[in-house]
């Protein structure tokens, strides 16, 4: 006799476990309610709609990210959470200002570039910065390409070759986090980067720099790809051209913000927590569908889930709503010194922060290494739902700072193929964002939830 998808997997799941176990088949059937809960009927897609329309351009400091805060405070006590919180957190304040200036001169004519500044630089002078340009293809180049007086212009694409484009995007990216400052050291008066994105298109990506103490601080923004190839051919011929860039960015005082917090208590250890959660900032010039508009709604909606089955927990489940990952991190920062202080015992913190696209699998990490092998045990309950992966790995920037104090850290991957096409652009919109794929992956994360609240890790 040929089993049913989820009789086969209970049984491979109770091989994986101890003999003694006899809930697999239980398990199976409770996944299958999670996923039927997420599929038929979510209000997930209509609160991104209202998240990404009511507050796009959630930076830090900014009023938009303020109401987002106040936003999903209140959706968290619509779902029924038994306590909400909003933990204070100072972030930092960075402003874009006008619209920015990047063109050349060739032949007679000003040939304009695609361009945004990038998170955290300086401005120009009110009238510009005009100066000679060095091409280099990495960090590393520049100490040796006569860069004085000069701005410096990274061109290193990311690596088609990769499979897993965030790998690219990791080696590519030091150009935009290390490489302006690394050009000023060297005497360097501005830096313009390559956005990271394998696409060609005229869209510049955003995104921070970082500068360093005692080193000047030099105006820095991201070319669009289309305008990388168009000033590299425009270089070639002709060496000793120049370019104008105007930037008009300012730096205020530190502002008030918050991680917002909601949870469902545990019924027989509620001091120990499994957190799912995302940053509820974005970029200032995008809506931040995907980055991280899906991570946000999905960790609400794994609460949700949960709450429809009428599942009570044995361990509190809690929902964090992150501030400022972007540009700073001081709502991970603060969470974790505050779940210090407090002695929280987190069984799992899981963070989602890849974009809402399909769900795959789940990076699990440890100080010991070896979650990921333990979690494998619940793959066969994970692969009638096309969730395969389950890799040794460090969760995502917002659960890091609860890595290093010893919590074990999850981050859902979904497929990445398109989500650098978008990334901290003015593209990541809702319309890029698949309902469906949306609410598989708040499923995925519900599964996994459920999983370690029952059979721990």
């Amino acid at each position: 006799m040929r089993l049913s998808p989820l009789l086969a997997a209970a049984a491979l799941f109770a091989a994986a476990l101890p003999a003694q176990d006899s809930r697999a088949e239980a398990d199976a059937q409770m996944l299958r309610r999670i996923y039927d809960t997420a599929l038929d009927g979510s209000p997930a897609y209509g609160q991104l709609r209202e998240l990404t329309e009511q507050y796009p351009g959630r930076l830090a400091g900014s009023a938009a990210l303020a109401g987002a805060v106040q936003w999903s405070e209140q959706l968290l006590r619509q779902i029924g959470c038994d306590r909400t919180e909003l933990q204070p957190v100072m972030v930092p304040h960075w402003e874009r200002g006008a619209p920015e200036r990047v063109e050349f001169a060739s032949g007679g004519a000003r040939t304009p570039l695609s361009a945004l500044a990038l998170g955290g630089s300086v401005p120009t002078a009110p009238a510009g910065l005009t100066a000679p340009v060095v091409e280099v293809t990495s960090v590393e180049a520049v100490k040796d390409a006569g860069v004085q007086g000069k701005i410096v212009f990274f061109n290193g694409p990311m690596n088609p070759r990769y499979v897993v484009p965030g790998q690219a995007y990791g080696e590519a990216g030091r150009q935009r986090g290390q490489g302006p400052a690394e050009a000023a050291k060297h005497g360097a008066v501005g830096a313009l980067v390559r956005s990271l994105t394998h696409a060609l298109d005229d869209l510049p990506h955003t995104g921070s720099t970082t500068y360093l103490p005692d080193v000047p601080r030099i105006p820095a923004a991201a070319l669009s790809t289309v305008a990388a190839e168009k000033l590299s051919a425009a270089l070639r011929a002709d060496p000793a051209l120049q370019v104008t860039m105007q930037i008009n960015s300012r730096w205020l005082a530190d502002a008030p913000s918050a991680n917002v917090i909601g949870e469902i208590r545990g019924s027989e250890s509620p001091e120990k927590v499994i957190l799912v959660g995302g940053h509820l900032d974005s970029w200032d010039v995008s809506p931040g569908a995907h980055d991280d508009g899906t991570g946000c709604i999905q960790s609400i909606e794994v609460l949700r889930i949960l709450k429809a089955l009428g599942y009570r927990p044995r361990h509190t489940i809690r929902c964090v709503l992150f501030t400022n990952e972007e540009n700073g991190l001081r709502g991970a920062t603060e969470y974790a010194r505050v779940a210090g202080e407090k002695k929280e015992n987190h069984l799992l913190a899981l963070e989602t922060d890849g974009g809402g696209f399909a769900a795959r699998g789940f990076n699990i990490g440890n100080a010991a290494g070896d979650a990921h092998l333990k979690a494998a045990r619940f793959k066969p309950l994970f692969e009638p739902y096309g969730v395969l992966i389950f890799q040794a790995g460090r969760g995502g920037a917002d659960v890091g700072p609860l890595m290093a104090k010893g919590n074990t850290v999850a981050g859902l991957i979904p497929e990445a193929q398109r989500y650098f096409d978008i990334h901290h652009t003015r593209a990541d919109t809702l319309d890029k964002v698949n309902q469906r794929e949306l609410e598989l992956g708040a499923a995925t994360m519900a599964a996994l939830v459920y999983l370690v609240d029952q059979h721990g890790l």
